[in-house]
């Protein structure tokens, strides 16, 4: 059985820090993807940052570029994510996935923060940033 499980989600105040964990197991760690998505009350599920199988540089939104770090750690199928200067626009449910590339398959087409196409996910864990 595949599973992820996020944790780590909480209440913070604006300018504060998370870190977001997530588990991982039935599925082979080493051959996918692992993307963070998060969805706002009334919006769509949006990408936040991903990571291709090798362990190459990660992929961040522009809007959390420089303040959310992704990592990954194979050895214990564990995902992260390290949230610092967090605004009230980050307040949202935050879900791990796990898909099979992060481009298509001719790589021309960015896909890693498309929903669709990834094929695990976890059932989110919410984070609440006060103003």
């Amino acid at each position: 059985e595949v599973r992820l499980v996020e944790s780590g989600g909480g209440l913070v105040q604006a300018g504060g820090s998370l870190r977001l964990s997530c588990v991982t197991s039935g599925f082979t760690f080493d051959d996918y993807a692992i993307g963070w998505f998060r969805q706002a009350p009334g919006k769509g599920r949006e990408g936040v940052s991903c990571q291709d199988s090798s362990g190459n540089s990660p992929f961040y939104v522009d809007s959390v570029k420089g303040r959310f770090t992704f990592s990954r750690d194979a050895a214990n199928r564990m995902v992260y994510l390290q949230m610092d200067s967090l605004k009230p626009e980050d307040t949202a449910v935050y879900y791990c996935a796990a898909g099979r590339s992060l481009f298509s398959t001719t790589g021309s087409e960015f896909i890693g923060f498309k929903p669709a196409e990834y094929a695990y996910w976890g059932q989110g864990t919410q984070v609440t940033v006060s103003s």
